[in-house]
């Protein structure tokens, strides 16, 4: 079997479609579908199956794409350990994050990785934490966050390493009732008016699992993703809102404590099972663990 068709098959197994793995590979649809026919036939059996109007893979086709990962890793290694024998570059590393981690911890894994030689080649992307695996076709690693209480994900393709807990606070804007305390109960928020996140996201979730304690649904009047914009709107008294603690940037918010419950999103390393074989993806992962250690800590 050529490496070139199981990277044809891995791509079909992370994108879905004969058109998407064409568009991604720079591939006709039929050069994609022809090279799957070959790599069927040297393997001896069905690997896709009709579903409706496209197709999908077989049980077979699944377990040779978890082979196939492992062959692709062994030779993505290989041509390190040569690049690095010639003295070539020792490459790039593409890395996802979500929007609020960029710019809390991006700054600093550039300045902590500005020695390795590693281009770093950074991209903020904001999708929901079950998404997250879907940026690994064209990203080494992906940095998700999810509410704590949340499952992580669970695929023998992806491993997720949590990195850091962060808690998520109350801001109030100057003036209201609570502006001069520095806790909060979950109770005392039965009655306001709400700025969240869009649905989804680990804020969000949080919203509705205090509206669980409390047995009141949270009156939401906007729902905006953009934390800068959440903070504005705060401070200009149209509500208030639940923001991660190393998020809140604005003076004329107040920020409270939750009692009494726990409150928090987690920080979760999503990548291959075999990508951290690699060197260079392996240091950068090392340079996002050092980061998160100074709020972790």
């Amino acid at each position: 079997m050529e490496v070139r068709r199981l990277r044809i098959l891995r791509e079909f197994a992370d994108r879905g479609s004969v058109g998407a793995v064409a568009d991604a590979l720079k591939l006709t649809p039929s050069a994609v579908s022809q090279q799957l026919k070959v790599l069927a036939r040297e393997s001896g059996i069905d690997l896709l199956e009709q579903d409706g109007r496209g197709v999908r893979l077989t049980d077979a086709g699944r377990a040779l794409v978890l082979r196939a990962d492992e062959v692709i890793a062994a030779v993505d290694r290989a041509q390190d350990e040569m690049a690095s024998r010639r003295g070539s570059s020792v490459g790039s590393v593409r890395v996802a994050m979500f929007p609020s981690a960029t710019a809390l911890v991006l700054p600093r894994l550039l300045t902590v990785m500005y020695e390795s030689g590693i281009e770093i080649v950074a991209t903020d992307i904001d999708l929901t934490y079950p998404e997250a695996p879907d940026l690994l076709p064209d990203h080494d690693l992906v940095l998700t966050h999810r509410d704590e209480r949340a499952p992580a994900i669970a695929s023998p393709r992806v491993t997720v390493e949590p990195l850091m807990r962060e808690p998520i606070d109350v801001v109030v804007p100057p003036g209201h009732r609570l502006a001069d305390q520095r806790t909060v109960a979950v109770d005392d928020l039965a009655d306001e008016d709400w700025i969240s996140v869009r649905g989804g996201f680990p804020v969000d979730d949080v919203l509705l699992s205090l509206a669980t304690v409390t047995g009141v649904q949270p009156r939401i009047t906007h729902r905006i993703n953009d934390f800068t914009a959440i903070e504005a709107l705060v401070a200009d008294g149209h509500g208030i809102a639940l923001l991660p603690r190393f998020a809140v940037r604005n003076p004329d918010v107040h920020r409270l404590i939750l009692s009494g419950v726990r409150a928090a999103r987690q920080y979760d390393l999503v990548h291959r099972p075999e990508a951290l074989r690699r060197p260079a993806i392996r240091s950068v992962a090392d340079g996002l663990r050092e980061v998160v250690t100074t709020w972790a800590g």
